[in-house]
């Protein structure tokens, strides 16, 4: 499966703002990009770009005073399955967890791990452990917070969320991760690119969304408290410990969101004649 990714963002800035990006596809999907991942400005203005301690590839540059475009464009090949599932995947015990986990354990600035860990172990003291337990997180999560873009707010927490009930898909998954963590189950935040793709269409203008994974077994898996149901099409951008590590952009200075727009489609496959011709 090709998917067309994309974004067209717009700012306006009252005077010379420094930036940082987190818009390039995650290095662990290099290999699966079919064109160049580049991020564009208008005006042109150099770009540096670096790894940060998360492994998510950033880009930063000084905006001018005026408005500033972020565009790009690029393909990328998809397996075309849903997210994997392992119903048999253990949990590790903290003292046998890969050293690189453990600040996936820890509190964080959405996700207040002291404040709801006696919480947590009443609602799942009885769930099976592993990912049984961690399923038993998202179905809470979604049956208990209601869904909505008029809830949305940058500075709710997980003990926000969890008290409110009400957020939009990073509230889901700040709450989902702050309650794995409260088990002793590694969990990060990500986010990324997710279309409608083998889902009904969806009216709402694309976005980028966001999704968490958990430390089971040998590796991470991809979770989604929002959805609570494996998606085709997901293409990682970021991961850390919450939204806080992996912002789209970051403005050190005044800046006015002006444009916003998100592309994720499939693009059909050519026919054999097609690909004769062309």
């Amino acid at each position: 499966m090709l998917i067309r990714l994309g974004y067209d963002i717009q700012f306006y800035v009252p005077t010379d703002v420094p930036f940082i990006a987190l818009l390039n596809v995650h290095p662990s999907r290099q290999q699966d990009l079919c064109e160049p991942d580049q991020l564009f400005l208008e005006p042109a203005v150099p770009i540096t770009c670096y790894i940060d301690s998360f492994g998510n590839r950033c880009a930063r540059f000084l905006a001018p005073r005026g408005d500033i475009r972020l565009y790009s464009t690029t393909l990328i090949e998809d397996s075309g399955l849903p997210d994997a599932v392992n119903p048999s995947a253990r949990e590790v015990p903290v003292q046998d967890l890969p050293e690189d986990t453990l600040r996936y354990l820890l509190g964080s600035r959405y996700c207040e791990v002291d404040l709801l860990m006696n919480t947590a172990s009443q609602i799942f003291a009885g769930a099976p452990r592993g990912w049984e337990r961690v399923q038993a997180v998202c179905e809470w999560v979604q049956n208990h917070v209601t869904f909505g873009y008029e809830y949305a707010r940058s500075t709710r927490t997980a003990v926000e969320v969890f008290n409110e009930r009400v957020g939009v898909c990073r509230d889901f998954q700040h709450l989902a991760v702050t309650l794995c963590r409260c088990l002793n189950i590694p969990a990060r935040y990500a986010t990324g690119y997710l279309g409608d793709i083998g889902v009904p269409f969806s009216p709402s203008p694309m976005d980028f969304s966001a999704w968490f994974e958990v430390y089971l077994e040998d590796r991470w898996w991809t979770f989604d408290a929002r959805h609570n149901k494996p998606r085709i099409g997901r293409v990682l951008m970021a991961a850390g410990r919450d939204a806080a590590d992996v912002a789209i952009t970051t403005s050190f200075g005044m800046a006015y969101l002006q444009r916003f727009e998100v592309v994720t489609d499939e693009v059909p496959a050519p026919t054999e004649m097609s690909a004769a011709i062309f």
